[in-house]
């Protein structure tokens, strides 16, 4: 059952069905991006042509192993709150771009630094005003003799929302793909779009 905090700024297709598939990933896997594009780019085409019954559901999972994972999902739910209607356009250009916030690309890059990178791929792509995408990333600095806080910033509530949504599912990997809430761990990120097409004629 997926939580009220994933809103359509994360779906695609019919978004009035009942038939829903739910897809966990992580910006920065190689294989969420690969399953992603695939989905995105040939399946849901093709689903939208014939009998457009299925409503598409990104799931964030974030994976602590990858350092900036953190920081990219942070600004697609940064860029859902400045435009919904655009939060799928700038996921899809977020993995064209993937390999510029992977580890060794970050290694000596300060979180603020990565956050302006994303601000200027995020105005390039949908054209999301930066000074508004940074304001929602910001976090305080500590002032002098001050303990250092977690305070996290204005997206960090909703970041929470998604890990818990999926811990309570027992996602652990990314990609992770449920179909009307079911999991189903045959589906493979190696999937052509005809193993999805042979998938969508065994639902009838």
């Amino acid at each position: 059952m997926m939580l009220n905090i994933i809103s359509n700024s994360l779906c695609f297709g019919n978004l009035t069905s009942y038939h829903c598939l739910e897809f966990f990933l992580d910006f920065v896997c190689p294989f969420s991006k690969k399953l992603f594009k695939t989905i995105y780019e040939e399946f849901y085409p093709w689903v939208r042509k014939n009998k457009n019954d299925i409503k598409f559901i990104i799931c964030l999972q974030v994976q602590p192993w990858h350092p900036s994972s953190t920081l990219v999902h942070e600004a697609v739910l940064a860029v859902s709150k400045l435009s919904e209607n655009q939060t799928v356009e700038f996921i899809a250009e977020l993995f064209e771009h993937q390999e510029e916030y992977f580890d060794t690309a970050l290694v000596n890059e300060t979180r603020i630094d990565t956050y302006k990178r994303l601000s200027l791929l995020a105005e390039k792509a949908v054209n999301i005003d930066r000074d508004k995408f940074l304001d929602l990333l910001h976090i305080e600095n500590a002032k002098p003799g001050e303990k250092g806080h977690n305070v996290g910033n204005k997206v960090t509530a909703d970041l929470k929302l998604h890990i818990k949504n999926g811990r309570s599912r027992c996602v652990h990997v990314s990609p992770t793909v449920f179909y009307n809430g079911i999991l189903n761990d045959s589906i493979s990120s190696s999937w052509t779009i005809d193993h999805w097409k042979e998938w969508y004629k065994v639902l009838g």
